[in-house]
């Protein structure tokens, strides 16, 4: 039976509140590090894991969650992870101690890693075709307000009451999602058997988990433990794939990995969450430090890549189907442009207004990604499809962390001016390789099918499968997309 009007708007709304939430907590604690070491007499060294764990705990479970939620129930499923959220927050909000707070912040992780794949494919499955794409770029515009200004509000919070009131932020603002989750149409994968894929569920997460600590902690791992560490990984994922061929039920269906257009659009967007990273920590820094403007009149300054990151989902949402992989075309080739231009820029005034056009490219990008792969794929798999792909943007993103990581470290060596505008040079070679790569797969797409295509750049398979895009791909109907 198809959800109601009201059914929807609450999925909508249970979604948008979680976004808001997961990224708000991803962003908004990178200025309070200082001051809770000093509140809960915690050393430097352990003072990263507030942001690490919370990290490493969203990107090791999501793969498995997405699938979890097409099997035993999506909505069932939100509400578990908005609830978790919440008793996490809470229990943040209320640590005494620095590991308290780690592990309280490892249970933030695991409800994220909930949240969205899950939430993202609660509203394909209650959502039409045809309104589905506008509705998910909203929930994502709602969260791209708490990407960009995460750290913005997160410093001012602290400044003004307390480190710990971001996290009390989280409590209502959970319960309230979970409510509007709860009171929405449930949604499974009817076709498949409630078998869960337990082996192939140990295996991918534990090679997430493995390759997260390295990918956090690589650069101060010896490197016999840090190559044995790329070695247990290559062996983890080799188990996975080999167990996932025979598996009757397989937790990710190798065919997905068949899909072109759906490979395509993750593997760019994995490019531009990339740089998304490294444009918020190296603009902000750069206001403060070359502008030498203060954190709140930095804040102010970032307002308009902020909004302009905001309404880059709703923008994404409107695309139809067949313009995505032109669309990520067109916003990696911008977003290259104006990353590789604002080390150039010769008044505040320029760097501005070069850094909003950037932050909009790269928020559509971004957005897209999450919209578009959905559009391609069956949607009673939709789960599974959302767990892959964001599982893919956030190990990505995670190499954004450690790449900027790195740029504190070289701060007295080269100057901070010299230090930021070599990141963002980089970030703009990244988007640009990944233009160019996208481009020629489109290009040799487009001559190697005949006839429309349903779908740009998809591989002519129809005649093999019935279908463009192999097994996973979606059926007539589901692609009409956003």
């Amino acid at each position: 039976m198809a959800a109601s009007v009201g059914e929807r708007r609450r999925a909508l709304l249970a979604l948008s509140v979680g976004v808001f939430c997961i990224q708000l907590d991803s962003f908004g604690l990178n200025l309070a590090l200082a001051r809770i070491g000093r509140d809960l007499n915690a050393d430097g060294s352990g003072l990263p894991w507030v942001i690490s764990a919370y990290l490493l705990s969203t990107g090791t479970l999501m793969l498995g969650a997405g699938r979890l939620g097409d099997l035993f129930g999506r909505r069932r499923l939100l509400v578990a992870g908005l609830a978790l959220f919440g008793a996490a927050s809470l229990a943040c909000a209320l640590a005494a101690t620095l590991p308290f707070l780690v592990g309280a912040r490892v249970a933030q992780g695991a409800g994220a890693a909930l949240i969205m794949p899950v939430g993202l494919s609660l509203l394909t499955n209650v959502y039409p075709s045809d309104l589905r794409g506008r509705a998910t770029g909203w929930a994502l515009g709602i969260g791209g307000i708490a990407t960009a200004c995460g750290p913005f509000i997160g410093g001012a919070l602290t400044e003004a009451v307390s480190w710990r009131a971001l996290f009390w932020l989280g409590v209502p603002l959970a319960a309230l999602g979970a409510v509007c989750a709860s009171r929405t149409a449930e949604s499974y994968d009817t076709g498949a058997a409630r078998t869960l894929d337990r082996r192939g569920l140990l295996t991918a997460t534990a090679a997430l988990a493995v390759l997260g600590v390295l990918i956090d902690r690589g650069p101060a791992l010896p490197r016999p433990a840090a190559f044995g560490g790329v070695l247990l990984v290559a062996v983890l994922l080799f188990l996975f794939v080999r167990h996932e061929r025979t598996a009757p039920h397989p937790l990710v269906r190798l065919t997905l990995f068949h899909n072109g257009p759906y490979m395509a659009l993750t593997l760019a967007g994995a490019a531009a969450n990339t740089a998304t990273v490294m444009f918020l920590f190296v603009v902000p820094l750069t206001l403060q430090g070359q502008w030498g403007l203060s954190v709140a009149s930095a804040g102010t300054a970032f307002l308009a890549p902020a909004l302009a990151m905001a309404l880059a989902g709703p923008v994404a949402g409107r695309a139809p189907a067949r313009a995505a992989v032109p669309l990520m075309l067109s916003c990696l080739g911008t977003g290259a442009l104006a990353l590789g231009t604002l080390p150039t820029a010769s008044s505040l005034t320029a760097f501005l207004a070069t850094a909003t056009v950037g932050s909009a490219v790269l928020g559509v990008a971004n957005a897209l990604t999450l919209i578009a792969t959905q559009a391609v794929v069956r949607p009673e798999r939709a789960g599974e499809a959302s767990g892959v792909t964001k599982t893919t943007i956030t190990v990505a993103a995670g190499l954004g962390v450690g790449l900027a990581g790195t740029v504190t470290g070289r701060l007295d060596e080269a100057g901070a001016g010299a230090a930021y505008g070599g990141v963002l040079r980089i970030t703009a070679a990244v988007c640009g390789t990944a233009c160019l790569l996208l481009g020629i797969w489109r290009a040799l797409g487009t001559r190697r099918a005949r006839g429309p295509l349903r779908i740009p750049g998809a591989r002519a398979t129809r005649a093999r499968t019935g279908r463009a895009g192999g097994d996973d791909a979606a059926p007539p109907g589901c692609g009409s997309g956003p």
